[in-house]
């Protein structure tokens, strides 16, 4: 009961100290904006913007296709790993906010492609779900993949829809940074980030539980 109760309450502080923090950089997002004089995007609406004034569409679509595939992989890990891993403590608390953003960016590419927006895939992450041990090496496997993705269609992006995705990629980081700072993994391993082409990247997808 001790160790329950002890659970409980880590991850009460835990989540005081995400709902703080979001509300201190939703009022700062605002004062600032007001003092500039700029307007406050909602991610979504910048990626369809981006995607709907580009220059190249039918380059920006492909590269927004295989970011679908990569976006619907990590919300449906983290929803199977919630149900199954038996995540508790900070963990849970990093998957459970993972996954919300992680919806947001899927909504947010689905939101730029429209109608043209591919089908949910299927998913067999077997063992990758199963275990605490399972999930946290496989969320580090699966965040950094996304940050090599995004790095890796950059140059194929034109400027409006690189600088929406930009706004994604950065909090893929932050999600990789920060399982690897629960489990005691150095949060920054390498100083410069490798990018994968579209194959590398759905091939690890695939190793990862990508189906189809």
């Amino acid at each position: 009961m001790a160790s329950n109760a002890a659970d409980v309450e880590h991850v009460a502080t835990w989540r005081g100290r995400i709902s703080r923090r979001r509300a201190l950089a939703g009022a700062a997002a605002t004062v600032c904006s007001a003092a500039l004089g700029v307007q406050v995007v909602d991610p979504a609406d910048a990626l369809a913007a981006a995607s709907n004034a580009s220059p190249s569409k039918a380059e920006d679509e492909r590269v927004l296709q295989f970011v679908l595939q990569l976006e619907y992989t990590q919300v449906a890990f983290y929803e199977l790993a919630l149900r199954e891993a038996g995540l508790r403590g900070a963990l849970r608390v990093f998957a459970e906010t993972a996954l919300d953003q992680e919806r947001q960016h899927l909504d947010a590419v689905r939101r730029a492609l429209g109608s043209k927006a591919g089908a949910k895939p299927r998913f067999n992450f077997g063992q990758n779900t199963k275990s605490e041990h399972g999930f946290w090496r496989t969320a580090i496997k699966l965040e950094d993949v996304a940050v090599a993705s995004y790095n890796g269609q950059a140059t194929n992006l034109t400027p409006a829809t690189l600088a929406a995705a930009a706004r994604i990629v950065s909090v893929e980081a932050r999600h990789a940074a920060w399982v690897r700072a629960l489990v005691g993994e150095v949060a920054a391993p390498h100083p410069i980030d490798k990018p994968l082409t579209a194959t590398a990247a759905a091939a690890a997808l695939h190793a990862i539980g990508l189906r189809s």
